[in-house]
């Protein structure tokens, strides 16, 4: 007998071969930890825009990706889409969670206005409440800090009928904070003006630790000033203003709603915008010649 190597089926163990599987569609969430196949890089979702994802990886870089195939999601092959809440029509919601109306257009400003502390403060304020703020036309500033809060108060010289809402950070008995808004509020601007406050060293404080993936937040001596502390504690740089400015950006980066916020900053700045945009009271005059 003669073996004829040509003689076998080559598709006789067709059957046998891994049957090839579907790759699963996975929603580009915010957070989501996924790796670009292509690139290697590995980062968590910080943003989708039309096409395209964001990624930012560890130590703060950040690329845009289109989404589709060729990204691994807890080493498994994924499909990346847009999350359903984008893709499908339904009740629009500001990053504070209140209703947006369809055609919502930016008030006229009003007379009225709200304080804080400084600029990180307005961006997180802004970044979360923008939308409710422009269509309600109350206008944020910011102090540069409160050891002048009665001067700047004495000059905008609030009423009943153009309030002033102040946001003041660690709000706490005994603090320096608490004992210049004790002062301020000592019989003056009676019903012009409202204090309040978070019991957070600074407003990067009052991020969730979950949205910077950490436990809770480094406990910094009282000899090291605070944001430099913090900074360090991450392994961040922060030599100079630049460096701190930047750490904020990344963790202002974080914050995609008012889920992300403690709510000891929430309740505060819903009770500002209540009373810089409540009514007044009618005087006893007005309600006389009704």
């Amino acid at each position: 007998m003669t073996f004829d190597r040509y003689g076998q089926d080559a598709l006789a163990d067709f059957s046998r071969r891994p049957v090839r599987t579907q790759v699963r569609t996975q929603e580009a969430t915010f957070d989501l930890v996924v790796e670009d196949i292509a690139s290697d890089f590995c980062g968590s979702v910080t943003a989708v825009e039309g096409k395209m994802v964001q990624l930012e990886d560890r130590h703060g870089r950040r690329r845009m990706f289109p989404l589709g195939g060729g990204f691994l999601f807890e080493g498994t092959p994924v499909i990346l889409v847009a999350p359903l809440t984008a893709r499908r029509p339904g009740t629009a919601r500001t990053a504070s969670g209140s209703v947006k109306a369809p055609d919502a257009r930016a008030r006229v400003a009003r007379a009225s206005r709200i304080f804080v502390e400084g600029r990180h403060d307005a961006e997180l304020v802004e970044k979360v409440w923008g939308d409710d703020l422009r269509a309600e036309g109350v206008v944020v500033e910011y102090l540069e800090g409160v050891d002048h809060l009665d001067a700047v108060l004495t000059e905008f010289a609030p009423t009943p009928r153009r309030r002033v809402g102040v946001l003041v950070d660690h709000l706490v008995a005994g603090s320096k904070e608490s004992r210049i808004a004790e002062q301020v509020m000592r019989g003056r601007f009676e019903g012009g003006v409202l204090i309040v406050g978070h019991p957070y060293i600074d407003v990067w404080q009052s991020v969730k630790p979950g949205r910077l993936s950490i436990e809770k937040w480094p406990v910094v001596p009282r000899s090291i000033e605070w944001k430099h502390g913090i900074c360090e504690a991450f392994g961040w740089p922060h030599e100079d203003q630049a460096d701190i400015a930047a750490a904020w950006q990344r963790i202002l980066g974080r914050v995609r709603s008012y889920t992300d916020l403690e709510p000891e900053l929430l309740g505060r700045v819903e009770q500002l915008i209540d009373f810089v945009t409540a009514e007044p009271l009618p005087t006893s005059g007005a309600a006389a010649g009704r």
